[in-house]
């Protein structure tokens, strides 16, 4: 992940301009509905009014929910999201549900246009037997626990098992066997809710077995959350030599396992080599490699008692096939992270083989490929799981540009748009605002400074959000 470019200065906008303000509602506050209402306030050409909104009381998506909490050079991308949101001509509007608070019906009465940036927030599913024993779970779950989502409960997780398998080879994964393996005096001064950090204080894992389908080459895991995982004190990290034996003088050549190779995955395989050079010190806590390996079957009763693993390799055409080779791993937990799928938003088209919305330049496409009028879409629920935070900022300029050629055509669709706080109170609303999110940033401030744990520590649960807001 990148952050983004230094924000340039804005002109102020003058009430002279003889244009109504073109209305927008963003569904979403994650970078690619942030910048989406970036984008919009940046050019001058049409005069804008953006409404963003959240079901959350806070901000941000992912940056704050999906980062994990030792990243603190990336949450640094949530100081450039806060300029934007408090620029005059946007409004932040939390606690509303699209689809079930406020539907398009709703919105077409207040907003010329709606941008869906609702991202993907479901796990794929690895579609093995056993998956649904208590103790497999997904590792989007795991991670709105440690990043103190409100959904997430603090006794989701218990951490009772000695030995953990992550399933799937990009960043989420190490950043998952990352915070497994790390101890809780080492998180003390990120902003992880206090409670999560007691269970991890207490946590029984010891060894983490990371599992790719294909090898080394292939993983889409980034150099620098590699360096972190293999930079831990007091954790062996541990590559088998024979899987990471690979001449690198013929990487991009040769077999379909060494050809077509990212300049990424050549210093990846540098410092997978560089670790299986090591020899393993005996330190208090473990991870180890597993490339070339899928799973097969979660094995248990009623709860993980084990992972059968069958052995992989690519075939000619660079398909992947299994060997009949088998092995099983005694773990009492099994995490997947196999990838991120959107979800279906009421009244809006959805691809369910691409599990994002239908789109051509940024607009909605019906059943039939043709644009539904006022309907734009950005960021992950757009083009799929893909891109670093920053490739939110290029996406949600094209649909900008898409959203700005369509204004004449918009505003004579709506003429005269209400009000959204008479929206609102027509359907008996109360809702959270920008004022509302910094009175939960100030309570974690203070907690932080209540606990000497640094600049913030996550309030948890829905309660300590309301609570803050003085709703409670």
């Amino acid at each position: 992940m990148t952050s983004p470019e230094p924000e340039q200065q804005r002109p102020d906008r003058t009430d002279t301009e003889e244009a109504a303000p073109l209305r927008v509602a963003v569904i979403g506050s994650g970078p690619a509905g942030v910048y989406t209402a970036d984008a919009l306030t940046r050019q001058r050409r049409v005069p804008v009014r953006i409404d963003v909104l959240d079901r959350l009381y806070t901000p941000y998506g992912l940056v704050r929910h999906g980062v994990a909490p030792d990243h603190t050079k990336i949450k640094g991308v949530a100081r450039a999201l806060r300029r934007i949101l408090e620029h005059p001509d946007v409004d932040f509007v939390g606690g509303v549900e699209f689809g079930t608070d406020l539907t398009r019906a709703d919105l077409a009465r207040s907003h010329h246009a709606v941008v869906y940036a609702t991202g993907a927030s479901v796990d794929r599913r690895m579609g093995v037997p056993g998956e649904d024993l208590a103790g497999s779970v997904a590792a989007t779950d795991f991670v709105n626990w440690y990043c103190g989502h409100p959904d997430s409960a603090v006794e989701r997780f218990v951490l009772d098992a000695e030995e953990v398998a992550v399933v799937g080879a990009g960043n989420v994964a190490l950043d998952v066997a990352r915070i497994l393996v790390k101890t809780a005096d080492e998180l003390r001064h990120t902003d992880i809710p206090q409670p999560v950090l007691d269970v991890l204080a207490r946590s029984r894992v010891r060894t983490v077995h990371v599992l790719a389908r294909r090898g080394p080459l292939q993983a889409k895991f980034t150099a620098p959350e590699l360096r972190d995982l293999l930079e831990l004190p007091g954790v062996d990290v541990v590559v088998r030599p024979e899987q990471v034996d690979i001449d690198p003088a013929r990487v991009g050549t040769g077999d379909p396992a060494t050809r077509s190779v990212s300049r990424a995955a050549r210093t990846n395989l540098k410092l997978l080599r560089e670790c299986a050079e090591r020899t393993p010190e005996g330190r208090p806590r473990r991870v180890e490699f597993h490339f070339w390996s899928r799973p097969e079957e979660v094995l248990g009763e009623d709860r993980v008692s084990g992972l059968r693993v069958e052995r992989t390799r690519l075939d000619d055409q660079g398909r992947l096939e299994g060997t009949g080779e088998h092995t099983v791993l005694d773990v009492g937990m099994v995490l997947r992270s196999v990838g991120y799928a959107g979800v279906p938003l009421s009244g809006v088209p959805f691809d369910e083989n691409g599990r994002t919305v239908p789109q051509r330049d940024g607009r909605v496409l019906d059943e039939h490929g043709d644009a539904v009028p006022g309907d734009y879409v950005a960021g992950w629920i757009k083009r799929g799981a893909t891109g670093v935070i920053g490739t939110n900022k290029s996406d949600a300029a094209g649909t900008v540009r898409s959203l700005l050629s369509d204004a004449d055509a918009l505003r004579s669709a709506l003429p005269e748009p209400v009000e959204l706080t008479e929206v609102l109170a027509d359907r008996g609303l109360t809702v959270g605002d920008y004022e509302g999110w910094l009175r939960i940033d100030e309570a974690e401030g203070r907690l932080a400074a209540e606990l000497e744990r640094g600049e913030r520590v996550k309030l948890g649960g829905w309660e300590a959000h309301r609570r803050a807001l003085g709703e409670d």
